[in-house]
């Protein structure tokens, strides 16, 4: 009789051991081929719901459901520029002010960009500014300063980053050393495009797309859904490469707007980053092992919000500065790995911690 009772007990425990194994088989996270890191440039907490308001209750960004803050001084001011914020995103290092792709003592180190493309990935930059502007130039570039557009843009030619796509042409190509970088790029067998159409119907395998001579316009002033079809072409180029990839987009004129202390000027901004988002959060939920990973690189503004009608979508604003805020900004999480987004973290952690899931090797000088 022991031994039925022990042999049921053996079959009960044996049946329940397998449950929970194929339980946790079933809810084991799925590795993480690609990341998609969005920047939305001086994008806090108040400009994320002066959109929403405008939107009328609903964002994509906050449909994730992994959520946390990040903090934003840089190496030498406690209110980091757009330099430095990228920057420490970029090589998990802090940085000082009005710098790109250097630690605090301006020795250049490499982005999570460049180690991605060392080791097999398929790489790519988007932004509704100049390609050659400090988030996107974080990534990409090693340089004293931010301003010196003209090195940045040969910075792209000393990496083999596929898609880049945003605007400052006039950097490539009409250059005080009177060197033409996009004969450079075709020699390296970049197709180099200059409207959004030619953008659309190209089929090459990589892609730089100078679309405007400066920077992009406003979306009120034309600009259109242009960051939304570049993020879908660049994402359709990246993913071929069966090892992965990683993006960076960049929500450039949130800033800008923030700048100006402009309401409706940040509100159309967001509200089209969000867009973007959106398509891009519904191709990554698709693909199953895509993390996408949304925050800022700093406030702009000191916006708050004063007053507001969210079933009319509109919101009032109010202004502390013209410059940036040292407030923590968002940092929103949606695929594999979005748990390791949660809570409050220091901006340089974004680094590791997207080295980590992409497998990455983080550099010596980076240990953590």
């Amino acid at each position: 009789m022991k031994k039925i009772i022990l042999l049921g007990l053996s079959i009960f425990i044996a049946l329940n051991i397998s449950e929970v194994q194929a339980q946790d088989n079933k809810n084991k996270p799925k590795k993480v081929k690609n990341i998609i890191l969005m920047i939305g440039d001086g994008m806090g907490t108040s400009q994320v719901y002066a959109a929403m308001v405008a939107k009328k209750g609903d964002l994509n960004m906050t449909k994730t459901k992994h959520m946390g803050f990040s903090k934003t001084y840089s190496a030498s001011d406690f209110v980091t520029d757009s330099g430095a914020g990228g920057t420490a995103i970029a090589i998990g290092m802090k940085a000082n002010n009005k710098s790109v792709g250097v630690d605090k003592d301006y020795k250049p180190r490499k982005s999570i960009l460049e180690i991605a493309e060392e080791n097999g990935l398929s790489t790519g930059l988007v932004a509704t500014a100049a390609i050659t502007h400090a988030t996107p130039a974080s990534f990409i570039a090693h340089n004293k300063s931010r301003k010196n557009y003209e090195e940045i843009a040969s910075d792209f030619l000393k990496t083999d980053i596929d898609v880049f796509i945003g605007g400052g042409l006039k950097h490539f190509s009409k250059r005080d050393d009177k060197q033409n970088l996009v004969d450079s790029l075709k020699a390296r067998n970049y197709s180099v495009v200059t409207s959004i159409d030619d953008l659309q119907n190209s089929e090459a395998s990589k892609i730089a797309g100078l679309l405007y001579e400066k920077h992009p316009p406003k979306l009120a002033d034309g600009r259109g859904d242009m960051l939304e079809k570049a993020s879908m072409k660049a994402i359709e180029v990246l993913s071929k490469n069966d090892d992965g990839f990683f993006l960076m987009i960049e929500g450039s004129q949130i800033d800008w707007g923030g700048h100006d202390n402009n309401t409706d000027y940040i509100v159309e901004e967001a509200v089209d980053f969000d867009n973007t988002i959106g398509k891009v959060v519904d191709w990554a939920e698709k693909e199953g092992n895509t993390l996408v990973l949304i925050t800022a690189d700093h406030e702009t503004g000191g916006m708050a919000i004063k007053d507001g009608d969210i079933e009319k979508g509109e919101v009032k604003g109010k202004y502390t500065t013209y410059y940036h805020s040292g407030v923590m900004v968002p940092v929103f999480a949606f695929g594999p790995g979005a748990r390791r987004f949660q809570g409050i973290q220091e901006n340089t952690d974004l680094f590791y911690k997207m080295c980590r899931l992409l497998k990455l090797p983080i550099p010596k000088d980076r240990k953590k």
